[in-house]
């Protein structure tokens, strides 16, 4: 194993699921930036310091973080925040006996925020706009082009440079999958990543009414980078049928497609949404076993 450049552990008052916890900062099964591997957590991301592979894992009851590269120190950093430990549960109320049951089941399930906006809002309209199969294909490209490998004993990539993917052409970016309207909207997004990253400095909804206004990001993506990247608790994708009929069928025992019939579900739990969201899509999950 190479010698980690940084490495901290966490003491945790309740245990924390940290493979259903950081699932929001994973999209699809073949991520190239992340993985879970016997339990532990790894993401190759990009700091102000520069690229990291940070591997998060149980060391008995102790959580042990170990990081290396360029930005090692800032990845060990900001890892209570990637693993939901500094996500405020203390407003959340169950309700009624179903999301009661959930959060007994999954009490170790917490809010994500990964402070990297510019890079979930390019993976998250990516995976929007195009078929599973396409997006993980595109993500794929797109870090192999302009991301790279991740330091450390991994083969996972660095999501993309954005000072790099702003100055790519468009003919590169159409090799790489995207057709032209998503990949101007990437090299916006990408050109703006230092603003954008700014925003989890705000509240969290503060900040989600601002990724609301970025122009060509509609609610499902907005909501998908808020809870990613912002652990906002009350961002609720819309848009999107399999969620609507899932958290439906939950809550009232009736799916349906409806976005309003979806909010209307969730309205018990304002302020607290996206965690109603996140113990539902936690059931379907089984824990990794490798």
């Amino acid at each position: 194993m190479i010698t980690p450049d940084a490495a901290t552990t966490i003491d945790l008052v309740d245990p924390i699921d940290l493979a259903r916890t950081t699932l929001p900062l994973r999209l699809g099964p073949n991520d190239p930036s992340s993985a879970v591997v016997d339990g532990s957590v790894w993401l190759a991301v990009r700091t102000p310091l520069g690229g990291a592979t940070v591997r998060i894992g149980y060391v008995g009851r102790t959580v042990e973080v170990v990081a290396w590269g360029e930005g090692a120190d800032a990845a060990v950093d900001s890892s209570p925040n990637l693993i939901g430990a500094t996500d405020d549960t203390s407003a959340f109320r169950t309700g009624t006996a179903e999301v009661e049951d959930l959060a007994r089941r999954f009490a170790g399930v917490r809010l994500p925020r990964s402070g990297a906006v510019a890079d979930a809002l390019i993976a998250h309209l990516v995976w929007r706009t195009h078929t599973p199969f396409e997006a993980q294909r595109a993500r794929l490209q797109l870090a192999e082009r302009w991301g790279g490998r991740a330091p450390g004993p991994t083969t996972l990539l660095l999501p993309p440079d954005p000072q790099e993917l702003a100055g790519a052409t468009h003919y590169d970016l159409h090799l790489a999958g995207l057709n032209p309207p998503v990949a101007d909207m990437v090299k916006r997004i990408a050109a703006s990543a230092r603003r954008l990253d700014a925003l989890a400095l705000l509240p969290p909804g503060d900040a989600h009414r601002r990724l609301r206004e970025v122009a060509g990001v509609d609610e499902w993506v907005a909501a998908k980078v808020a809870i990613a990247a912002l652990g906002a608790p009350d961002a609720v994708p819309l848009g999107d049928v399999d969620l609507n009929r899932l958290v439906t069928s939950v809550i009232s025992g009736s799916p349906t497609d409806s976005d309003d019939a979806f909010q209307a579900c969730l309205d018990p739990w304002k302020g607290q949404r996206a965690r109603v969201i996140r113990l539902i899509e936690s059931a379907q999950v089984p824990s990794p076993s490798g």
